[in-house]
Formats: structure tokens, sequence, C-alpha cells
């Protein structure tokens, strides 16, 4: 299909969704109204982009016929003068299109669950999780994006076994989905006298939110164990059963989360896990070349499997996948990761773009 029949398809399926949303019994409907919203959100830039190639080139033929019929060498030295200005702006506008026409995550606006796990390393891995947790948490805060703790294993002095972080946000995990793998980091333990530098390793993990709508879980599929929460060390920090262990028997899939207020909470929050969970093991299913990302995106946590390492000696953060290094490790621990994030995805659009161009 070609460029301009694709965009004249688009367009239509915009007027089609605008009527459907006009309709009362879409309007009653929560979940339609919100399917819709979703695929008008969608499609709407490309058709806003459309709109404007079509203004342009309707003022690069207006422009053209000065040039070519009008009797005064004046105008037609200005008409040539802006049929240059409005070519450019066509290519830029046609690169725009095909930019917005590769083929997309339907994931890309959904919320985020980032799974973070000390790898390789002990006590010092555990740090290093703990480390990437308090990035993203920040990396949240700076695009006023809402971050949320569904559950944490603590060691007691600072580090993480593991944790769950939700992040509510426009976009969320159209930028974070690049973050899926092992992260190294090299630099002396404040434990170590000698002053040998120590590679440790966490893997993160990063899952798209699922809706209730799209993922059913019946109730007859679910073990449901309460116990009480423990902290750091195996002490007791809440005296009821509010922790929760939802296993999912089809599956086998377990989550468990503990939280010191509500045992209700607890069950919304591992329910939300588990839905997540089971949409990207439908996506596995659906995407042989998916799966093959998803388990590298985590591996075995072994050292020599890594996308990014944080060097502090040299204060120095490479991504291994783009070839790029930053000098402000502090920076990039902070939050500021939008620098790696755009190299990432530019990167991954200038692929996708080579191989959609190759296609057509």
């Amino acid at each position: 299909m070609s460029l301009e029949a694709r965009l004249a398809e688009i367009e239509a399926q915009s007027l089609d969704i605008q009527a459907q949303l006009s309709r009362p019994e879409v309007l009653a409907d929560h979940d339609a109204l919100k399917r819709y919203g979703r695929e008008a959100a969608r499609i709407a830039p490309v058709v806003a982009v459309y709109g404007e190639l079509r203004a342009v080139r309707h003022e690069l033929e207006g422009a053209r016929d000065v040039r070519e019929h009008d009797s005064e060498l004046e105008l037609r030295e200005m008409a040539q003068a802006e049929i240059a200005r409005l070519t450019d702006a066509e290519d830029a506008l046609l690169e725009r299109l095909r930019l917005l026409l590769l083929p997309r995550d339907p994931n890309d606006d959904r919320n985020v669950l980032i799974e973070i796990r000390a790898g390789t390393g002990g006590e010092e891995a555990a740090l290093f999780a703990a480390e990437l947790f308090r990035m993203y948490v920040r990396y949240a805060e700076r695009h006023r994006w809402s971050a949320e703790t569904l559950t944490i294993s603590e060691t007691g002095i600072g580090g993480m076994r593991e944790a769950i972080l939700e992040i509510h946000g426009d976009g969320a995990y159209s930028r974070l989905k690049f973050e899926g793998g092992v992260h190294r980091v090299q630099r002396v333990p404040e434990t170590e006298s000698s002053g040998r530098i120590h590679t440790s390793t966490a893997t993160v993990a990063v899952l798209p939110e699922a809706d209730e709508v799209e993922i059913h879980i019946d109730d007859r599929d679910l073990r449901i164990d309460v116990y009480r929460s423990t902290g750091p060390g195996g002490q007791s920090v809440n005296t009821t059963d509010s922790a929760v262990r939802v296993t999912h028997l089809p599956s086998g899939l377990v989550v468990a989360i503990q939280d010191e207020k509500s045992q209700i909470k607890n069950k919304a929050k591992a329910l939300a896990v588990l839905r997540a969970r089971l949409l990207e093991r439908e996506r596995r299913r659906a995407h042989e070349v998916e799966a093959a990302a998803r388990r590298s995106m985590v591996g075995s946590g072994e050292r020599s499997e890594k996308i990014r390492t944080y060097n502090f000696p040299q204060d120095r953060v490479s991504d291994h996948r783009v070839g790029m290094d930053l000098h402000d490790l502090p920076g990039v621990l902070d939050g500021d990761l939008d620098r790696l994030i755009d190299t990432l995805i530019t990167t991954d659009q200038a692929e996708r773009l080579a191989g959609f161009d190759d296609a057509g």
C-alpha cells in the first residue's frame, strides 16, 4: 500500500472513530469509550500531520502556478523562493509521517511495572539494586509521573533483594521499556580495605500494565494465602495477617505483596502484577521474537550479560547497545536518563525505518 493510500485510510478511520464516540451506546459503555479513545489518541498525530501536509501542498501548487503563468518577473522569483521553502517543509512532513506510520508497540501508552532484582555480587548487588530503584523513582518524578512501590524485600543495611515499582504516566512504557536487562556496576565497596574494584549486577524487567478487561482472571484459578508481614532480617512489622501471596494455578505464577496497612490493598497490587505477567506471557506466545527479547532482558544476572555499565571510578555510564558513554554518573543515578533513553529510541526508530523502507 502506498503512503498516500495509508494516510487516506487512517483519516477515514479517524472519522469513523469520531462517529462512534458520538453514539449514545458507546458513551454509556466505559470499556468501549476507553478503547475508542485510546485508538483516537493513537492516530491523532498522523491525522494532524497529514492535515499540515495537505495545506503545504496546496500552497505549493499555488506557488508553482504563479511561477509558471504570472507575467511579473518579480512575482515569479518570489514564487520560486516560496517553492523552495515549501518543498523543504513537504519533505520534513513526509519524514515525520514515515516515523509516525512505523509499526507501533500497542503498549507504549500504558503504565509500567518495573521489577528490580539483585544479581551477582552479594550485598553490593543489593545496594546497587536499591540505587536503580531510586533512579527510576527520580526519573518518574522528573516527568511528573507517579511512582508507587508494590513490594520491596530489603537487606536491612540499605540494599534490596528485589522490588516492584509501578509508574503511572503518559508514555511511561514507551520510554522505560528500553531499561530491561542486566545492569552492571563497577566500584570499590566501602567494606573493601584493599581498594579493589568489584563488579556486581542487578536485573531489571519492564512490563506494561494490563487492564482487567484484557486479562480476565477467574477466581477459581487462584489460591490466595495470607500471612504476617515481615521486615528486614525476618522481624515482624505487622501484628495482623495483611501480607498476601497469590498463586495462579494454571500458569504457576506466584506474586507476594506485603504492606503494613491493608490486606485488601495488597491483594489488589498482587493481582495487578499478576495481570501484567500474564499479559507478557500472552505476548510471548504470540510473538516468538519478543519472547527471546523478554528472556534476554533478565538473563541469569551473570556479570557477562549486560546492557549498561555504571563505572564509579571513571564517573562513566556506558550503554552497550548504542555505544554511548556519559560522564555524569551521579546525575544518571539521580534520574537524568533522558539522554540515554532518547538515543535508544532514535536508534530503534532508525533501525525500524530502514526495515520499513526496505519492505516498501
